[in-house]
């Protein structure tokens, strides 16, 4: 394998040193190596993080490949500084068996950008009524550990309890998209002062929160693990931080768009900020900053959502909900965590690394930047500034809210088991 000495890098953001990397490992740490090495990389000015793990990645493959392909959403991933995600089920055919779930992992393990995890689906086609093979998923070549109905909430209480004792066995979580159906039936934005203006259909908070109240009471109840997936209100804040205080294994992640933007877009009619959950309010947005910087909501996960163009260029109405997020993520949280002193480099390590990776299980991620570890890093420049331009994206697809936005950071390296997959800000071709 290519050696790398980088020089001069900033661990978590502390003192500059110099990190060497052989076979895949962190060999030696320190001021001044002047270790031999293939490829020396001068990391002046910029933090060294441990490769960042997604909890919440819309791969598409299989079924729709005109949104986004293993081989490309990877790729986006290593651009955003992305060593692992974790795919989501809503495919075509569904991730709901041991086959489709082992395509995906296989898919992953083939073009290398970054390791992918699959979720596997909750219940049979994500339709709510039957588990899913669970045991089978988890016992597949996959090594499912992760469960979520993504795109739809598992609203039966009955189906959820089931799914929650049936992981236990295994250590596994399910991972809940929090949403009422009978409260957001024909809801397209959040409800509240915004929606009522514009007449659009109002999807309430409740719709969010009652879902999670009622899945941190059964979670407890069979002493299993329950995820929220992209928490988005203040009210389910206060459910989480109360559930976390009675000690019940309860776990919650925040988007970085639900940290950076609000309702208010949504008077533009532009189909870009139509999301599931909708956009909040600032007063919400306030509330997940808070959450996050306290340790109350674990992590940010990105929600990478591809559409082809014909599915967001339209009217808002029938627009699909979605934004893609992986290559904008560390910039965003940049901005709202780190420059405004909620956060620290060490908190976003926390957050986008460590916890995802103990959220989800994964082994080798996560891990510190110490000698003997795998080689999983990014090299972030926290000082460039730079207008997003989705048409330079990895991704396949082009719907993301941040055109024309001015964000900082960029990743300038990004590092898999020790084989560069991003150097310079450009994708390795392998």
């Amino acid at each position: 394998m290519t050696t790398y000495l980088i020089r001069n890098a900033q661990i978590l953001g502390g003192a500059p040193q110099d990190i060497h990397i052989v076979d895949g490992l962190i060999a030696a740490i320190g001021p001044n190596l002047g270790a031999e090495a293939d490829v020396d990389i001068d990391a002046h000015g910029l933090i060294a993080l441990p490769g960042l793990v997604d909890l919440h990645t819309h791969l598409r493959e299989p079924g729709r490949e005109d949104a986004e392909t293993v081989l490309t959403g990877t790729q986006a991933a290593a651009m955003g500084g992305y060593t692992a995600v974790h795919a989501m089920a809503n495919t075509f055919p569904v991730a709901d068996s041991a086959g489709v779930v082992e395509q995906v992992w296989r898919l992953g393990q083939e073009h290398g950008y970054c390791d992918v995890q699959p979720v596997g689906a909750v219940t049979v086609g994500l339709e709510g009524k039957q588990l899913a093979e669970l045991g089978a998923m988890h016992d597949s070549a996959a090594g499912v550990r992760v469960f979520s109905d993504d795109g739809k909430c598992v609203d039966d209480a009955v189906i959820m309890r089931r799914a929650l004792e049936y992981v236990k066995a295994f250590d596994g979580v399910i991972a809940q998209h929090a949403q009422e159906p009978r409260l957001t039936a024909g809801a397209q934005m959040n409800e509240g002062k915004v929606s009522g203006e514009l007449g659009l259909g109002g999807w309430p908070a409740v719709a969010e929160e009652s879902i999670i109240a009622r899945d941190v009471l059964l979670a407890a109840h069979v002493g299993s693990r329950v995820h929220i997936c992209h928490l988005s209100t203040a009210g389910s804040v206060e459910i989480v931080r109360w559930a976390k205080a009675k000690g019940w294994d309860v776990t919650a992640e925040v988007t970085p768009h639900h940290l950076l933007l609000t309702d208010e877009l949504v008077r533009s009619y532009d189909p870009v900020y139509k999301v599931n959950p909708p956009l909040r309010t600032a007063e919400d947005v306030e509330a997940l900053r808070r959450a996050l910087a306290d340790g109350t909501i674990d992590a940010v996960a990105t929600d990478h959502a591809p559409h082809p163009a014909e599915d967001k260029d339209c009217e808002w109405a029938v627009a699909a909900m979605g934004m893609v997020g992986l290559e904008t993520a560390l910039s965003v949280v940049q901005q709202t965590m780190v420059d405004t002193g909620l956060l620290n480099w060490e908190g976003v390590a926390d957050r986008m690394s460590h916890r995802p990776a103990r959220i989800g299980r994964l082994k080798g991620h996560g891990r510190p930047i110490s000698v003997g570890e795998p080689a999983n890093l990014v090299l972030f420049d926290p000082a460039y500034r730079g207008v997003v331009t989705p048409d330079s994206f990895a991704t396949r697809s082009r719907n993301t809210p941040y055109r024309g936005m001015d964000l900082p950071g960029r990743v300038h390296a990004t590092f898999l088991r020790g084989k560069a997959t991003v150097l310079a800000g450009e994708l390795v071709a392998f």
